[in-house]
């Protein structure tokens, strides 16, 4: 009997402008590359369910970064190798032929989603529409003998004259950390061993998922989810955390020195990334949009889960600047509506924003020990999200109603703080001085809310409201 998937029912939550799936859940961003004159993204998606399933790799692609069309799920779980699910991976263009690798999954059968063992596997296509699973899968039968079963989400790019393939994985040691292979021909794969070797420390945790490597202002840096890290203060707060290592790689000797983890996005909704590298140069990165504490309220109405919007990385003063794509601004609507403010106390400066972009500049220089705060407000006036800064530690603190754990960060000393903000539907996205901090959140609310900002002294506020376009994602019908 063939599964129907699952239908949706109510748009009410629904993005304008984000990549999701046209029903159905989608988490990890999967095989984020560029190819011929099309950027494409997959994306982990349980098509029958709004609910984590057996994963396939739900794709989109997109002439601009902007307006993305759904295409049919490019690969489907069931053969041999995959019996079980499609996990994350990445992709890779050689001769004129896009190339997926991806993780097979597999159950033992005995109920327990514990006992499980994985290998790894490779589909291709010339048209980058239609994908054909390598006929001698798997490319990589099964985990090193160092490894436990933990051993997934390759992602593969070339170095000089040679392909280099890392894995999330778990030592013996029970320890998160990545493993490399390599190969000449995208098939054939040699063990290089942990690239993290005794830097791996137990603070750093016990898997790392969705590991991705690149090379960035004469860095490498090491982008990755470790599950398991403790809570550290005001750090690591979420069930698990996305973050990097900046370094230098010694590629004869498969050794990453590198410095402390840091995480890359603040909020409560933000895991799993990937990037590419496009055409003109820059580093692109795309993240999942929530987390899997997260209650996904969507789910009631067939769906569950989005992608963030792609923001371009830049490493300066090795912390990684995190700020939405140039292209963005073709999201754009109108002129924009321009405010200035001079006066302390609470302001609406946007009624009913759903599909909205706001740019804020507040000059600090006149100020001391300011506090001011941007909200998400109902019509009884009533927060559903805020942003705090205080200018006498510059301190960020994130609130959000329907949770009872706060989320932190810090900036560097400014005589300015520049926000831009992208409003969806049941999303917002928050950038701070050009992408220092990012808070990245969902919010459910039946009506569209208010945006206001609350100072506790007379301030400079310069700000501009756009209203963006809530169509740019084209689904299959």
């Amino acid at each position: 009997m063939l599964k129907k998937p699952v239908k949706l029912t109510d748009e009410r939550y629904r993005l304008g402008y984000h990549v999701s799936a046209s029903q159905g859940w989608i988490n990890d961003p999967n095989g984020f590359c560029y190819f011929n004159g099309y950027y494409h993204i997959f994306f982990q998606h349980h098509p029958y369910s709004s609910e984590w399933g057996p994963m396939h790799w739900g794709h989109a692609r997109s002439k601009d970064l902007v307006h993305w069309e759904e295409l049919p799920i490019a690969l489907t779980p069931g053969d041999i190798e995959d019996k079980d699910g499609c996990f994350s991976g990445s992709a890779i263009v050689k001769d004129d032929v896009m190339y997926l690798f991806y993780t097979g999954h597999h159950y033992y059968g005995d109920n327990d989603p514990d006992h499980f063992w994985q290998n790894q596997n490779m589909a291709y296509s010339k048209d980058g529409i239609h994908f054909t699973k390598y006929e001698n899968n798997p490319i990589i039968e099964k985990e090193p003998e160092d490894n436990t079963h933990h051993f997934r989400d390759p992602k593969v790019w070339l170095y000089e004259d040679k392909y280099y393939m890392i894995l999330g994985s778990q030592g013996k040691d029970g320890l998160g950390r990545g493993i490399i292979y390599t190969s000449s021909d995208l098939i054939n794969w040699d063990y290089e061993g942990d690239m993290s070797k005794a830097s791996s420390l137990a603070d750093e945790g016990f898997m790392w998922e969705c590991p991705d490597f690149f090379h960035l202002d004469r860095k490498e840096v090491l982008l990755l989810s470790p599950q398991g890290m403790e809570e550290s203060g005001k750090n690591y707060l979420n069930l698990f955390q996305t973050g990097y290592f900046v370094g230098q790689h010694d590629y004869l000797t498969n050794t990453f020195h590198r410095e402390e983890f840091t995480e890359l996005d603040r909020g409560h909704d933000f895991y799993a990334t990937q990037t590419t590298e496009v055409p003109d140069g820059r580093r692109i990165v795309f993240g999942w949009m929530a987390m899997w504490e997260s209650d996904m309220p969507e789910k009631v109405d067939g769906w569950a889960g989005a992608l963030t919007l792609p923001r371009e990385l830049r490493l300066k003063d090795n912390h990684l600047y995190m700020s939405p794509v140039k292209e963005l601004e073709k999201l754009r609507t109108d002129q924009g509506q321009d405010h200035h403010i001079n006066k302390k106390g609470e302001v609406i400066l946007a009624e009913s924003v759903s599909s909205t972009e706001i740019l804020i500049e507040v000059d600090l220089r006149n100020t001391e020990n300011q506090e001011m705060t941007f909200a998400l407000k109902d019509k009884e006036n009533e927060s559903i999200l805020s942003l705090t800064y205080s200018q006498n530690n510059q301190e960020l603190i994130l609130n959000r109603e329907d949770v009872s754990d706060p989320r932190f960060g810090m900036i560097q000393e400014a005589e300015e703080l520049s926000l831009r903000v992208f409003i969806d539907k049941s999303s917002v996205e928050i950038f701070i001085n050009e992408g220092e901090v990012v808070f990245t959140e969902r919010f459910y609310a039946e009506e569209a809310p208010n945006f206001t900002i609350e100072t506790t002294k007379q301030t400079e506020v310069e700000s501009t409201v756009y209203k963006l376009n809530h169509s740019a994602i084209t689904y299959l019908s």
